[in-house]
């Protein structure tokens, strides 16, 4: 019995090993929140604007934010957000096409970028995000799970 426990805890401790550093790279290891996003003050007074849905503000915050540190995936993360939020769809478009350029898996910017598709009528381009994030996402993952509800709801509202 004792040798099944310590096999059992053994096989869940590798497991674990494996799958957090590979979950946390697959989301390119960065949120609004981490210490990495925080220490700027600008990206703090950002992330208030966005709660807070100021999208104007959040854009200009944001912009100061990437012209300091312009190859920060997640602050072009949050400028596209931002931007798809005011309405600027371009702007977004190149905001997370730049996040995704500095890390391919930033799991946030593809299911931004994803909505962002919805909202622009193209489905086919929202789909293909999501399989990128079907094959990035360990387990489903949040980023996945939204992206396919935002699929399902627009393929509801625009039936073929």
């Amino acid at each position: 019995m004792k040798i099944n426990t310590y096999l059992f805890l053994t096989a869940a401790v590798l497991s674990l090993a494996f799958a957090l550093p590979r979950a946390a790279y697959a989301s390119g290891g960065e949120d609004w929140g981490s210490p990495a996003n925080t220490a700027d003050p600008d990206l703090v007074k950002a992330q208030s604007a966005i709660k807070d849905k100021n999208w104007n503000q959040a854009v200009d915050l944001l912009s100061k934010a990437a012209a300091r540190d312009p190859k920060n995936a997640e602050i072009h993360n949050m400028l596209g957000f931002s931007e798809r939020n005011r309405g600027n769809l371009d702007a977004a478009f190149k905001e997370y096409d730049i996040a995704l350029t500095l890390n391919p898996k930033h799991r946030g910017a593809h299911e931004y970028v994803g909505e962002a598709y919805l909202m622009a009528g193209n489905l086919p381009k929202a789909e293909e995000q999501l399989s990128i994030l079907d094959k990035l996402c360990f387990f489903r993952c949040e980023e996945y799970s939204d992206l396919k509800a935002a699929i399902a709801k627009y393929k509801l509202e625009h039936p073929q």
